[in-house]
């Protein structure tokens, strides 16, 4: 009886440990468009080396200060996505997550830092050429936090052919009210590299600002490209961004664009994020469905 229970054990514990998906961390990619070699990390699903199957992908966008490791470390990606997927609540799925470094994932208005232009035109492309991935939008889906969160929405809107859902996290979401009147010192740490030098006042809310707000995006595109893409909002009620997610929100019912909202109990935090992570992998599962 205990030879019987210790094989059992065994045969489960490793049934166990073949289900884990694999994560590689900081592989490099050159980039043309940004003349050095630019960093990710990316998440197979257990059965990947196992067969010969192509899948959907995830892009999961890190924060400000963050890196490509931020998601495999701070936020348990690879825990996640094993639970979710051997569950059964999320398909099996590629995540890949790049390192943008805290470029907001847009082109600065210098054009020396393009990386928006990098993700679509070389990122993506080279990804999708590399790994066994289903290469059509209505298998990518796009997530992130904070100025990830930006990024989820910026590359979504933008590029609406390209994803089939977005879920942005805590997104850093500003009005032009808020931009003219950041004071000079938080302006200067987060956006002087992207948008120049700008003392508080409208000369902020310049024609390459228009271009990359999420606000003026939603309000300029056309709504039918819009409602291609499923969206999932989430931040907490003490999140000091909520401000600018219950805007997006208001933006998006106004002009009649489905999506789903969360607010729940919690910060900025990666608590926060780690709880996330399963819905979002819920969500964008069910765009990946026909």
């Amino acid at each position: 009886m205990k030879k019987f229970t210790l094989l059992a054990f065994l045969l489960i514990s490793l049934q166990s440990i073949a289900q884990q998906g694999l994560i590689k961390e900081s592989l490099k990619v050159k980039s043309a468009l940004l003349s050095k070699e630019m960093e990710y990390s990316i998440y197979l699903p257990a059965d990947y080396e196992k067969t010969n199957r192509s899948y959907p992908v995830l892009y999961l966008l890190h924060g400000y200060s963050d890196d490509e490791t931020g998601w495999t470390q701070f936020g348990e990606a690879q825990h996640i996505a094993d639970k979710a997927i051997n569950s059964g609540e999320a398909p099996a799925m590629i995540i890949v997550m790049p390192d943008a470094g805290v470029t907001f994932y847009m082109n600065s208005s210098d054009g020396k830092a393009k990386y928006e232009d990098f993700f679509v035109q070389e990122f993506m492309p080279h990804i999708e050429s590399t790994y066994r991935i289903r290469a059509k939008k209505e298998f990518r889906a796009v997530a992130g936090l904070s100025m990830g969160g930006f990024g989820t929405m910026l590359l979504a809107t933008k590029h609406p052919d390209l994803f089939a859902s977005a879920a942005p996290l805590s997104g850093a979401f500003w009005t032009d009210e808020e931009i003219s009147a950041m004071p000079a010192e938080r302006w200067d740490g987060l956006f002087t590299n992207l948008f120049g030098k700008a003392a508080p006042g409208k000369d902020r809310l310049s024609e390459h600002w228009y271009k990359n707000s999420i606000f003026k995006i939603i309000e300029t595109t056309p709504v039918e490209k819009l409602k291609t893409i499923k969206y999932y909002i989430d931040c907490g009620d003490d999140d000091f961004l909520i401000k600018g997610n219950m805007h997006l929100h208001a933006a998006m019912t106004d002009k009649g664009i489905p999506h789903e909202f969360r607010v729940r109990d919690g910060g900025h935090t990666w608590v926060y994020w780690r709880t996330a992570l399963p819905e979002v992998m819920k969500f964008v599962g069910q765009s990946f469905h026909r």
